[in-house]
Formats: C-alpha cells, structure tokens, sequence
C-alpha cells in the first residue's frame, strides 16, 4: 500500500461506506463540500482532522484524514476525548510522525500531555468505516494504515484495566478485533 505523498485527491464512488456509481445530486453535493474542506485543510496545515459528537451511541472522537497521503504515516483516531483536547493531540502526532518519529503499539509517550501518558494500537479494518468514514472519501478502497492513540483515565487506568472506572471501556473503546490490545500483553510489554 504506496501513499501517493504530498497530493491529497479525491475520488468519486464512495459515499458512507457504500459503493455507488450514482449520488444523488444532493448527497454528493455536500460530499464534493467535504471532499474540498478535506483538501483545504490538508494543503494548509498538513492533514484534516474530523470531529463526531458523542451520540446515544457511544463517545465523541476524532480522526485525521490524508496525513497518509501528504507524509506516508498512519491516520490516527481519538476516541472519548475532550471536543477541544482530540484536534490538538491528532495534530502533533502527525507533526511528529511527518518528521520521522516512529509510534510503537504499546509503548508510552509522556511527552503529548502534561502528566498523562498515551500509547498506541493498530486499527482493524473493521472500525474503519464507523470511525473513518470520511476518510473514504480520499481512500475509497480503505487502503490506507490507522492507529489508535489511547489515553488513560485521570488517575491513570486504561480501558482494559480491572480497576478502571466503570463504564471506561465503554467510553473509549480499543479499534481491535477483540477489543483489547493485539500487538502487546497489558502488564507484560505495554501498559
């Protein structure tokens, strides 16, 4: 899977996880407006960042789109943070990852936020539709890599914890497909 770096494009059939060869002129009118904030964003400042609201069904979160298509490096997507938080933390990743820092899966970096660490875990392409969605409209075919930037509890549980509080895995949920940590052992070789 080559990124054609530095050229964020766009390409017309894939609407809301749906292949289509029609759009109705409404639905891809408001796409076409995406698709050109999308690029915008990416020429301005590097890559896009997305913001989805908590809902009935789950937390808010946030995701990059075309930071694989301007610098080779994974999307990254934040779930249950802070609306004002999740752009701030998704932009330094791809400022640091653009400049050739490398993320391990499992390993903690206390340098993104005063006192509280992150790790890393790979996205299965399984959550790609429901937390990418609109990176569908530059990778219709979903070829792009994605990681999952997790942030512990205040007091410092994360989602897979024992202790953690109630409801904490439910909040920020872990984009496996088991739904717990798959390129390390919490406790062993990761948090």
């Amino acid at each position: 899977m080559a990124a054609p770096y530095g050229k964020c494009s766009f390409h017309y059939g894939c609407l809301y996880g749906t292949m289509t060869a029609v759009m109705p002129e409404t639905v891809a009118g408001k796409d076409q407006e995406l698709r050109e904030w999308i690029v915008t964003q990416a020429e301005k400042r590097g890559n896009a960042v997305i913001k989805i609201p908590p809902d009935e069904r789950g937390s808010g979160y946030a995701f990059t789109v075309c930071a694989w298509a301007m610098h080779g490096v994974a999307e990254a997507v934040v779930v249950g943070l802070p609306e004002h938080m999740a752009p701030v933390l998704l932009d330094a990743y791809v400022d640091r990852a653009a400049a050739g820092e490398e993320f391990a899966p499992g390993a903690l970096y206390h340098d993104f936020f005063d006192g509280l660490p992150v790790t890393f875990e790979h996205v299965a392409k399984g959550h790609y539709p429901e937390f990418f969605g609109s990176a569908f409209l530059v990778y219709p075919e979903g070829d792009f890599p994605a990681v999952q930037i997790i942030v512990p509890a205040g007091e410092g549980s994360w989602p897979w914890d024992a202790g953690a509080p109630e409801g904490f895995s439910a909040h920020q949920p872990v984009l496996t497909v088991s739904g717990k940590p798959e390129s390390w052992t919490p406790g062993f070789d990761g948090p």
